[in-house]
């Protein structure tokens, strides 16, 4: 049974069930992007471009640390959505305190590897010397705090699965807003730098998380948390690392290729850490949208996948891909119009940061819809249970043409430039969509026909 604020994904209207689910998403986004902002205006005002280069230089490395496990929450979140769409309201408990404390594990796993493999990691990428021992002191902070952000994924993720994104949007803006007001607290009063901007995200993180597990325990339907009844579940745990693995592994190949792109950018000093970061931060709001929109591909089609819907599948699909489309290539180019003011917010004191940033948005923030474009296909394929192969797409088209134009295209004196390495991500990006396109027409078509061929079988045996 649904509750008041959670969007019916089975049957109604598509477009407006679809922006009803989408749009706090994106607004949800949009918050994080504006906090995370946040931290780097006042770091960047108060302490100037190193400390801003200092946190820039961690954030290709935190995303690699913590995607692996942030696809188990993607597994989470989809098993959850398919057996809701199914109407197995014993498998939706099951997963529902199963995914609890596998999130508490992954936290603890990966605070343990990046507070002792802090210094090594970043030595790898070549982090420039005037900032490492910042961005050590950031990343440690950071990742002793992480548990608090994979309980907040992987309630946030059922939560959307049962139809609510009104409920993260609410928690984030808390928490958020709390965040701003200790950053300023801390780099004002108290004089710190990225440790202040680090410890104000760690409390923030879990604020966000006690009120996401509040509020599942406060749910009246199969979603409702019972902390006594919190147990590692074998059948969901597995379906978690069936889907969520893939899912991981298919971010971390985005996250080592921009390791191996960062690292790449880092060659060329500070001022191009500091400009492709501001770049980064811009880039990000596009982001947002596709992010969205492949949360709602992977639970409308999650749903419909349990409810064996392939024809509302195949809706959702082309809906979600014409949106994205339309307002991604809208925003990549306001971000181009505005690009001045907008990297002015970042960078004060380097003319050759804010080239460098301008070099990002006209060549990736203008063709960040392409980026729609895959994601939105991965989350489709994803939805249908299916996620070995777009796993399998993005280690090739993505991972693998960036490493090899890293370590090719790049390395030709003509092409070795930040330019060049910016180039790579377009290509990429359509490469990947491609062969993504591809896979969802045949699985789509061979479910289709299972189905239809089980339905007649039923018939027969009715007979």
């Amino acid at each position: 049974m649904l509750k008041n604020k959670d969007v019916n994904m089975l049957s109604g209207p598509l477009f407006k069930n679809i922006v009803l689910f989408t749009v706090p998403i994106i607004i949800t986004n949009f918050l994080q992007l504006v906090f995370n902002t946040a931290d780097l205006i006042i770091v960047g005002r108060f302490c100037g471009s190193v400390s801003v280069a200092a946190v820039g230089a961690t954030s290709s490395l935190t995303h690699l640390m913590i995607n692996l496990f942030i696809g188990l929450s993607v597994g989470a979140g989809i098993s959850a959505a398919q057996a809701i769409g199914a109407r197995d309201e014993d498998q939706v408990k099951r997963i529902v305190h199963t995914a609890v404390p596998v999130a508490v594990i992954s936290g603890i796993i990966i605070t343990v590897v990046g507070v002792l493999g802090a210094e090594y990691l970043l030595e790898l990428m070549e982090t420039p010397k005037e900032v490492f021992s910042l961005s050590v002191l950031y990343l440690r902070i950071y990742f002793a705090g992480i548990t608090a952000t994979m309980v907040y994924n992987f309630s946030a993720a059922i939560l959307r699965a049962a139809g609510d994104t009104r409920s993260p949007l609410t928690f984030l803006l808390l928490s958020g807003v709390f965040n701003v007001i200790l950053n300023v607290v801390f780099v004002t009063v108290f004089d710190m730098t990225v440790d202040g901007v680090a410890l104000a995200t760690v409390i923030s993180q879990i604020l966000s998380a006690t009120l996401t597990v509040r509020a599942l325990m406060k749910r009246t339907d199969a979603c409702k948390l019972i902390l006594k009844e919190i147990h590692i579940y074998k059948e969901p745990l597995i379906k978690f690392i069936k889907i969520g693995i893939p899912a991981g592994i298919q971010n971390c190949t985005f996250s080592i290729s921009n390791v191996i792109i960062q690292s790449s950018v880092n060659s060329f000093g500070q001022a191009a850490i500091a400009g492709n970061s501001a770049g980064v931060n811009i880039a990000g709001y596009i982001n947002a949208v596709m992010i969205a929109f492949q949360q709602t591909t992977v639970n409308f089609v999650g749903q419909n996948e349990g409810n064996n819907n392939y024809k509302r599948i195949k809706k959702i699909y082309a809906m979600c891909l014409a949106l994205v489309f339309v307002i991604e290539a809208l925003m990549g180019a306001l971000a181009f119009i505005y690009r001045k003011p907008l990297l002015s917010l970042f960078i004060t004191d380097s003319s050759e940061a804010i080239a460098i940033g301008t070099l990002r948005i006209g060549i990736v923030c203008t063709t960040q819809f392409l980026l729609g474009l895959m994601e939105v296909t991965t989350g489709t394929i994803r939805g249908m249970g299916v996620s070995l192969a777009p796993m399998a797409s993005s280690m090739i088209g993505v991972c693998g043409f960036r490493i090899l134009w890293i370590f090719t295209i790049f390395r030709i004196p003509d092409y070795h430039s930040v330019t060049s390495i910016f180039v790579s991500y377009p290509i990429s990006w359509f490469l990947t969509f491609l062969i993504e396109l591809i896979i969802f027409t045949v699985i789509i078509k061979y479910k289709q026909e299972k189905y239809k061929q089980i339905k007649e079988q039923v018939l027969l045996d009715k007979l």
